[in-house]
């Protein structure tokens, strides 16, 4: 074993760098800041997060150009003695913020919410619930949705696929039901001389979870849809694992909203369809990934 004149040593099983001794040797640990090591790692795992949770693509080039930026201001301020470009380049990454927040005023809300209510699963791509149905649940909602249709009752069916959906995410969040969910009961709810008709129910697995839930409207103005397809947009933008089912009072039409697009009009035969694609997606799925910048849009079949 051999020493320096200093406190590291070397031997035949450890190497540690030093050697600042009289022999004019380098400290790499004077030369490189560990705390610039700490930044960078940080960094890069809040940029691999935002790139994992992103899908659509020119959501993507522009996430790219705005971390690109502000790469570049963080070097310029570092390690470059340029006060002009320095000033320059943060008031042009400042514009591009601004920006970003207005396209992105949806999901930078929704990111707050998440924060605000300690839900760091969701935000890490983790559901905190898995979605498990029975054979009949998909037929239950077909036949009280087609009954509701054919007596121009308006309706909204929300059904959480995993989403893991609380409370706090609604306007309103209703009254307890904690029913077995059944065509009958479903029609009772939505009756027009009933107090919750006016609201939507929130179905969970096999079970009716409540009853007149008053949910939030799109951030996408529509002017061609009413308030109850609003509703279903509204809910469907901000939870990947969510599907809406929707009535129309007017015309008995039905709809479908599922991530902040809306299929109508409609048959029941088609929304049976749709509902055990999404119902067999949905007990397969991987965790669930917020598509971010994604806006509504509109599928006649």
């Amino acid at each position: 074993m051999t020493c320096c004149a200093t406190t590291f040593c070397q031997n035949d099983s450890t190497r540690y760098v030093d050697c600042s001794s009289e022999k004019g040797g380098v400290n790499v640990l004077a030369v490189v800041d560990p705390r610039l090591v700490l930044d960078v790692l940080f960094a890069s795992s809040i940029g691999f997060l935002l790139f994992s949770r992103v899908n659509e693509q020119r959501t993507l080039w522009l996430l790219r150009g705005w971390l690109f930026l502000v790469a570049m201001a963080w070097f310029v301020q570092r390690f470059a003695n340029l006060p002009l470009t320095t000033k320059l380049v943060d008031a042009l990454v400042m514009a591009c913020s601004l920006s970003l927040a207005i396209l992105w005023q949806g999901e930078l809300r929704r990111l707050m919410e998440l924060l605000g209510t300690g839900r760091l699963a969701v935000l890490l791509g983790n559901p905190q619930k898995e979605f498990s149905a029975s054979a009949g649940t998909v037929n239950q909602i077909t036949e009280a949705a087609g009954r509701l249709s054919q007596l121009r009752r308006g309706a909204l069916i929300v059904v959480d696929l995993g989403s893991d959906l609380r409370p706090e995410d609604f306007l309103n969040p209703g009254i307890p039901i904690g029913a077995v969910l059944s065509r009958e009961l479903m029609l009772n709810l939505f009756a027009a001389d009933t107090p919750l008709h006016d609201g939507a129910v929130l179905v969970r697995g096999n079970r009716i979870e409540s009853a007149g839930v008053i949910l939030p409207l799109s951030r996408h103005s529509v002017s061609r849809f009413g308030t109850r397809h609003l509703a279903a947009l509204g809910i469907t933008e901000r939870f990947d694992r969510c599907i809406c089912i929707v009535v129309s009072e007017e015309t008995g039409t039905l709809s479908l909203a599922n991530q902040g697009k809306l299929e109508r009009p409609i048959t029941s035969s088609r929304l049976q369809e749709l509902l055990k694609e999404l119902f067999s997606t949905a007990e397969s799925m991987p965790p669930a990934r917020r598509t971010v910048g994604s806006a509504p849009s509109e599928s006649l079949s």
